[in-house]
Formats: C-alpha cells, sequence, structure tokens
C-alpha cells in the first residue's frame, strides 16, 4: 500500500497534472485559433469586444443574475469558488507541486480549507438533487451530469478525512490513497469532460456573438442548400 501510495504522489501525479496542463492549453489554442478564423471570415468584422468583455465578467463573477433562481444560483457559485480555491490554495497540495516541480504559492488557512471543502462537498450533493428533481434540468440530463460532481466531491471527502483522523472511520493509507487517486483521475477527465468549461468559459460570449457574423454570402448558400433538402424531401 505504501509503494502504491508513493506511486499515486509521484509518477501518476506528475501524469495526471501535465495530462490536465496540456490538455487545458489544447483547448485554449483551439478555441483562440478558431475564434480568430472565423472572425477573418466574417462578413461583419465590427465585433463590440467591449460589451463582450462586461458580459464576460457578468457570468464569471454573477452579482446581477444570481436574483434569478437564487438557491440553485447561490449553490453553484458556491460549489465553482469551494473547488477551485480549495485545491489550489491548500498547503498540501503547493508542498506536493513544490516536490514535483519546484513551485510555491501562497496558502490559505486550514480552517478556511476545511469550511471551503465542507460547501464543496454539500453544494456537489445538492446540485445533483436540483438536476434530478427539477423537470426542466433532468429532462436534459445525462449519466455524466450527476456522475461529475459527485466524482468531484470525492476528493474533497477523502481529503477532509485524512485531515481529520478523528472522525475517519477508515483506514488512513487507504483513505489517502483514495484522496491522491480520485485527484489524479479529476485531472484527467477535466480536459475530456464538461469540466473544460474552466478554461473555456471566458471565450463564449465571443463564441456566439462571432457566430452570428456569417461569412459573406453565407445566408444565400444556406438557403440554395436548405431548397436542396426540400427538393429531396
Amino acid at each position: 500500500m505504501e509503494t502504491l501510495l508513493e506511486w499515486a504522489r509521484g509518477p501518476i501525479f506528475r501524469g495526471a497534472l501535465a495530462f490536465l496542463i496540456l490538455g487545458l492549453i489544447r483547448h485554449a489554442v483551439l478555441t483562440c485559433f478558431e475564434i480568430a478564423r472565423a472572425v477573418h471570415r466574417a462578413g461583419d468584422k465590427n465585433i463590440p469586444y467591449w460589451a463582450l468583455a462586461k458580459a464576460t465578467l457578468q457570468w464569471l463573477f454573477p452579482v446581477r443574475k444570481i436574483k434569478d433562481r437564487l438557491l440553485y444560483s447561490i449553490t453553484t457559485v458556491s460549489f465553482h469558488a469551494a473547488i477551485l480555491i480549495t485545491p489550489i490554495f491548500l498547503a498540501g497540495h503547493i508542498i506536493l507541486v513544490e516536490r514535483s516541480v519546484g513551485i510555491r504559492w501562497w496558502a490559505i488557512p486550514n480552517h478556511l480549507a476545511d469550511l471551503l471543502t465542507v460547501i464543496a462537498i454539500v453544494t456537489a450533493i445538492a446540485l445533483v438533487i436540483e438536476r434530478a428533481t427539477a423537470r426542466d434540468t433532468r429532462a436534459l440530463s445525462r449519466f455524466g451530469d450527476y456522475a461529475i460532481p459527485l466524482l468531484v466531491a470525492l476528493p474533497f471527502a477523502s481529503g477532509f478525512l485524512v485531515m481529520h483522523p478523528a472522525i475517519n472511520p477508515f483506514p488512513y493509507t487507504a483513505t489517502l490513497l483514495t484522496h491522491v487517486m480520485s485527484a489524479n483521475l479529476l485531472f484527467i477527465l477535466i480536459p475530456l469532460t464538461k469540466l473544460s468549461h474552466c478554461v473555456l468559459l471566458p471565450t463564449t460570449q465571443v463564441i456566439s456573438e462571432v457566430a452570428w457574423h456569417w461569412p459573406p454570402r453565407a445566408g444565400s448558400e444556406v438557403a440554395v442548400l436548405l431548397g436542396k433538402e426540400n427538393e429531396r424531401i
């Protein structure tokens, strides 16, 4: 078990972290390339970048939008804040990264990390319940929409038990291995699933706007194609 744990915290962690970073960089680069190509081909190149930047900030920090579906909005904002702040600024994680790549940064106090961890676990479960009980979201949901929040909560729950052995009913080493391996798995899944929106979200407003700035003659070409489809029918 100890040998497996060392592998999980060493080579497997470094490989998963590299996959995460390179995968997210790939998403960001390809998205920016496609946006630039769409703008270059657009018939109307008058893109309101300043308005898009303001709209993006409003979605990243949805203070005004939080009044709509208040409980759900507070839950999802709290969930995203907790799962981003805790793993990045937890002292133990920073030490692990420092051992692997030699980089260190400021850490949050342990009591704040505990609070954010509990918030991440509770809100992850709440989001699954909300999705399952709301008719509009349930109709659009797939297995991954339920599994991903619970999978995100797993390293938080196991990490909380590791940090508080007095309330941990499981063996310490097994709990720590579960924590490390579930986090490694999450690193790998982030670039492969909807979790990749952690880097793609700032581009959604630009993509939506550019999509309506069609290339020259695009409308007539679409009309011709639709006409051919109607003839086949």
